[in-house]
């Protein structure tokens, strides 16, 4: 359950679907990089969301060390993580490559 049934946004709920998910998959959380990759956003617009997902009591984390991020809310009670709509490539990628199937 929610912490005092607090109430998250659908990009809310999106954001801390994917910080779930990334931990999941490569066992450990995402730097801030990876989050504005994935959802095309500012790196001024991901730290606020951090910031204000730690407000809600919905992640906590650890001020100064890099990717110590952890999701409270259970796994059960995560929006399913929807594909990216971003247009950006993630970082370090100069270009998306298209292919054929």
């Amino acid at each position: 359950m929610l912490p005092g049934s607090v109430r998250m946004t659908e990009r809310q709920g999106q954001v801390l679907s994917f910080i779930f998910h990334y931990e999941l998959v490569n066992g450990g959380p995402p730097a801030q990089a990876d989050i504005q990759a994935f959802f095309g956003i500012s790196g001024p617009a991901v730290h606020q969301m951090i910031v204000t997902l730690e407000r809600k009591g919905l992640l906590a984390r650890v001020p100064g060390v890099s990717r110590a991020i952890r999701v409270l809310v259970p796994r059960a009670e995560l929006p399913e993580l929807q594909p990216s709509t971003s247009r950006r490539p993630p970082p370090g990628v100069r270009t998306w490559v298209k292919t054929t199937r």
